[in-house]
This record gives structure tokens, C-alpha cells and sequence, in this order.
């Protein structure tokens, strides 16, 4: 029997889980978490931000309004708000605050800049199942994509392997640490481990070349049932043995995976455009009893609002990139918003290095042509796309995503409206600490970035 959708969303998303699944050591009889978050803020000091309009995440637009930020945290949003004793004051007259960026799917670091075939790491192209591999491992922190992300208004990005496999192994959600030496001091403190799934043509084309199934999109689905069947048994034989009920099975990290989305550990990412795939994987979910969080890219997710909105799914997707290819051929310039109307969870993500750099742009594109369509949507409810949906469908919507009182502070000041292409972000905060201003002279955390610096300092 399927569990009722919102029960099982909100306990996925509960930040009780942990960073990544914990791992039996059959030596030790204990668990542990390989790989664990070594993320610490930067310092920061009390901040009140004075005289903005602010967006504040929750679809809510304040006019003249300030923001204080104290110990990482957002302490007040309001009208004429006292500082602290030594605190740091910005006048935001003229200007827009809110929350930072959070995009729900990016590659950076997997495929980083200068991309060429040594760096492209992102998709363990061997099987269709590599659910036993971690993006994280492919991560490069000196990618010079992070600092570009972070000077567009980003301040957390979801990293997820490549879709060319019916099961691409697992994502994880990052802080755009400039000068991080490990990927581990760019984890974002427990934020559950993500598993990337792949519907449609990527699969079918790359495995049914190879004369290897899959090779069609009946293949596709035999192969997610036949995954999760066997993950089925590998959890119970696990459940067993800690019941003291037989002896564990060997590990396996496959199955694994597989079974910290059956728990609901892992959150499902699941890549897929067409509305009938999209259906068909929610059967899936169906007989195997686990959530979907979010499918990506949803071309055609405008066509089942409704059963989104039913199934507690979200959905991230492009403004306007479609028609590429032909399952992506029927898409429309009002998906977003069609969806958003719908009553279903809305995301604008980028799937693209250079798009992460404007995602303001690719909202404001999706909400002019829901209102052209006829679909009333205020620009502070078109924000909800960018910071408290993504952080919804990344299981840290306690921690971030919003202008809420003790929620990180993860903060952007806007130069004017953001949902301009005229706007640019001015200053960009993560948990309080100012990580970017445009136009200070400093030196680019990446030695990638060195020679362009110096020759636009010289110019």
C-alpha cells in the first residue's frame, strides 16, 4: 500500500537524516557516516541591512523593510528595526533583498571549467545501475564555476551525476565554498544525500547502442523494478539480521543506495521530461512504497499539475530550454508558472554552468509569460522558485531557502529589482558572513581565474 504522499514528503525532508547513509561496519557492529560534512561558516558579525524591498522566500513582498543577521542566523525581518551594539549597518534604500539562490540541479565541479575530456567526470557511464557511486568523489572544489555561481546570488547548489544511466549514483547538496580544499568542507550540514534516476531517451540510447539492455523505454521500466525488487530483499535480509533474525548481507552499495531511497534516507532526484514518463515513474514509487521529490527538467510538467500537486512532487525545470530533442519537443514558455498555478511545487533550476550565473533571468522569463498567459503571480511568489522550493526538494527547508527568523542566513542585496535583467547582486551572505561584493578588488579563490583578474585589473 502507498503511503499517503505528505507524510512520507515530510518526513524526507526532516533534517533528522542524516548527511549520508549510515554505513553497518560488520568489524565494529556500529554505524558511522562515511565522507561527513566538514562545513564551517565563515565569521561573521551582526548586520542590519536597512530600507530594502525584500522578498522574504515565503511569497511575501515588504516594502522599505531590514533584515539583521546575527550568529549566522536570521535574528528580525521588519520595519525600522534597532541594531545590535557594534553591529554593521547597510543602507539598502533603492535596493532588493532576498534569500540566496539554491539551484536544485548543477554540475559544477563534475564537469568544471575548462571543460575538456580530463575534467569531465560526472557520469559513471560502465551500467545502467551505478547507484553504488557519489557525485561527491567527482567533485573538483577549485572549479572556477563556484565563483561565478556565487557572484549571480547562489549561495547553496544541488551537484547530481549525469542522466545517461537508468540509476546515476548520488548527488549532494554543497555551500560554494571559494576556498575549499576538500568537497567535504563544501557539504551542507545535514542535508540528506540525494539518488539521481534518469527516465526517456538518455539511458535507452546509450545502453540499447551497446546492444545491452536498456534499449527502450519498456526496458527502462523493468530496470527500475527489477533494482528496487532486489533492494526490497537486501533491506529485509538487513532488517532481519538486526532483529537477530540471520546473518546481514554482504554490503553492497548498490543495494544500499537503492535501500536508503526505499527508508527514506535518500531523496529521488529523478530526470525525466515526458508527462507519461513522469506518471509511470510515480507508479513505480507506488508499488515500491518511497517518495519522489522532484523531477527535473519536466518538459511536460504542466500537463499533470494536479497529480503533482496530489503526489507532494516537485518539479525543477528551464524557463524556456526545450525542443531539443524529441521528448523535450512539447514543451511551452509557461510550464513554470502552469505548474506553480497548479498548486505544485515549482522550481527554476539550471542543469547549465552558464545558467547558474542568471537564474534571477530565468525566473523572471517563466513569470512574464505566466502573466501573458493569464496567470497572476506576484513577483515575490515567482521567488519561491529559487530558494524556499529548491530548499523544499533538498530536504533543508528548515535551514534555508527563506527570510524566516532562525533560518541561515543565506542572503543576497540586489542593485534593483531581481526579476530584472538590469539587476545584478551587490553583496551575497551564507550564514551571515558577506562571501561576495561586486567590484571589491580580491583575488579569485581559483588559479583558473588568475589570468583574466589581472588582465581586467589592467585594463
Amino acid at each position: 500500500m502507498h503511503l499517503r504522499p505528505f507524510i512520507v514528503l515530510a518526513a524526507g525532508l526532516s533534517l533528522a537524516a542524516c548527511a549520508t547513509t549510515p554505513a553497518i561496519d560488520p568489524a565494529e557492529g556500529a554505524t558511522r557516516s562515511p565522507f561527513a560534512s566538514t562545513y564551517e561558516p565563515a565569521p561573521s558579525v551582526p548586520t542590519l541591512i536597512r530600507g530594502a524591498t525584500v522578498f522574504d522566500g515565503e511569497g511575501a513582498e515588504l516594502a522599505n523593510a531590514d533584515v539583521l543577521m546575527q550568529d549566522g542566523r536570521i535574528s528580525a525581518v521588519g520595519n525600522n528595526l534597532a541594531a545590535p551594539a557594534g553591529a554593521t549597518i547597510i543602507d539598502a534604500s533603492g535596493r532588493f533583498v532576498t534569500p540566496g539562490i539554491i539551484d536544485a540541479h548543477s554540475h559544477l565541479g563534475a564537469y568544471p571549467s575548462p571543460s575538456i575530456n580530463a575534467t569531465s567526470d560526472g557520469n559513471e557511464l560502465t551500467q545502467p545501475n551505478t547507484a553504488e557511486v557519489w557525485v561527491e568523489h567527482s567533485v573538483w572544489p577549485q572549479d572556477p564555476g563556484f565563483d561565478r555561481a556565487v557572484a549571480g546570488g547562489i549561495t547553496t547548489l544541488h551537484v547530481l551525476p549525469g542522466s545517461g544511466n537508468l540509476f546515476g549514483g548520488r548527488g549532494v547538496t554543497l555551500r560554494p565554498v571559494l576556498d575549499a580544499i576538500t568537497v567535504q568542507e563544501m557539504k551542507f550540514p545535514g542535508a540528506p544525500q540525494t539518488l539521481k534516476m534518469a527516465c526517456g531517451e538518455n539511458p535507452a540510447r546509450v545502453y540499447g547502442s551497446r546492444n545491452s539492455s536498456p534499449a527502450t523505454g519498456m526496458g527502462n521500466v523493468a530496470g527500475y523494478r527489477q533494482a528496487f525488487a532486489n533492494a526490497e530483499r537486501y533491506a529485509r535480509r538487513a532488517r532481519n539480521a538486526a532483529e537477530g533474525n540471520g546473518d546481514p548481507p554482504d554490503r553492497d552499495l548498490e543495494l544500499e543506495t537503492l535501500a536508503g531511497v526505499l527508508n527514506g534516507d535518500i531523496l529521488l532526484q529523478w530526470h525525466c521530461y515526458r508527462a507519461d514518463e513522469m506518471a509511470n515513474a510515480i507508479e513505480v514509487s507506488h508499488e515500491f512504497d518511497f517518495q519522489i521529490s522532484a523531477f527535473h527538467h519536466a518538459v511536460e510538467a504542466y500537463k499533470i499539475g494536479d497529480l503533482l500537486r496530489e503526489e507532494g512532487i516537485c518539479s525543477a525545470m528551464w524557463a524556456d530550454w526545450w525542443g531539443f530533442k524529441i521528448e523535450a519537443y512539447d514543451g511551452i514558455r509557461e510550464n513554470i508558472p502552469f505548474v506553480h498555478a497548479a498548486g505544485a511545487c515549482a522550481i527554476v533550476h539550471s542543469d547549465s554552468e552558464v545558467g547558474i550565473q542568471r537564474l534571477n533571468q530565468e525566473a523572471a522569463k517563466a513569470l512574464a509569460d505566466g502573466r501573458r498567459a493569464g496567470v497572476e503571480i506576484s513577483r515575490a511568489e515567482a521567488w519561491t522558485w529559487l530558494s524556499r522550493n529548491p530548499a523544499r526538494a533538498l530536504g533543508i527547508a528548515e535551514e534555508t531557502g527563506t527570510l524566516t527568523p532562525g533560518r541561515r542566513a543565506d542572503v543576497v542585496i540586489w542593485s534593483a529589482d531581481p526579476l530584472s535583467s538590469y539587476a545584478v547582486a551587490e553583496r551575497v551572505f551564507i550564514d551571515g558572513a558577506q562571501i561576495y561584493q561586486r567590484d571589491a578588488d580580491t583575488d579569485p579563490a581559483s588559479d583558473f581565474e588568475l589570468g583574466q583578474s589581472y588582465t581586467e585589473r589592467a585594463q
